[in-house]
């Protein structure tokens, strides 16, 4: 049978609260309770590394902190959730993984419902969070554009499962794209970073 594994162990093998300390995952639409403030939320990150009644301690108001500075949010502690922009409300969101302090950020969708403007400032904050953090970061994109342009690794799904992976420009070929998606395209390098851009036939 098939295994999913995280450096090497089976997650079956792994405790959930101890895995939530190594993996974090952020679904495409979570759902916060009604009033939450952008702090409160954030702390719900530290859940598995103190318990539900735990003690809060100077590492998990550090980590918090940090988390909040990283995603930009330092000033909103106590602002409602609901009060934010579609860019904000995902950075929130993003500020409580990043609390659990996990090495794999797995993240389903991150920039739906989100404007270009908003799509472009998630994901540079996702890449600036794996160079400078060193933490794994695995995103579900359907902008090809967008994927190629801010991954160093792809893995392209046609309806039958994996179609290429590797590097974008290995990846984002019009033969792979006419077996992934039955897409008649063609490939060139975007003017502005050289990776590899889709236009459709």
């Amino acid at each position: 049978p098939s295994q999913v594994l995280l450096n090497g162990a089976p997650l079956s093998d792994t405790p959930d609260r101890a895995l939530a300390t190594r993996l974090a995952i952020l679904p495409q639409a979570p759902v916060a309770p009604e009033g939450i403030t952008v702090g409160d939320l954030v702390r719900r990150g530290r859940l598995p590394w103190r318990g539900l009644l735990g003690p809060w301690r100077d590492e998990d108001a550090r980590a918090c902190a940090e988390a909040q500075k990283a995603t930009g949010l330092s000033d909103m502690t106590s602002v409602p959730l609901g009060a934010l922009s579609g860019g904000q409300r995902q950075r929130a969101w993003i500020a409580l993984v990043l609390a659990q302090t996990p090495q794999t950020l797995l993240l389903d969708e991150p920039t739906t419902f989100l404007d270009l403007v908003h799509q472009v400032e998630i994901l540079r904050l996702l890449r600036h969070l794996n160079a400078t953090r060193g933490m794994t970061v695995v995103s579900v994109l359907h902008d090809l554009a967008l994927a190629a342009r801010f991954s160093d690794h792809l893995l392209l799904l046609g309806a039958d499962g994996p179609v290429a992976q590797g590097r974008p420009d290995i990846v984002l070929t019009p033969g792979n794209l006419k077996l992934a998606f039955g897409l008649d395209a063609v490939v060139h390098p975007d003017p502005v970073a050289g990776t590899p851009m889709v236009i459709p036939c």
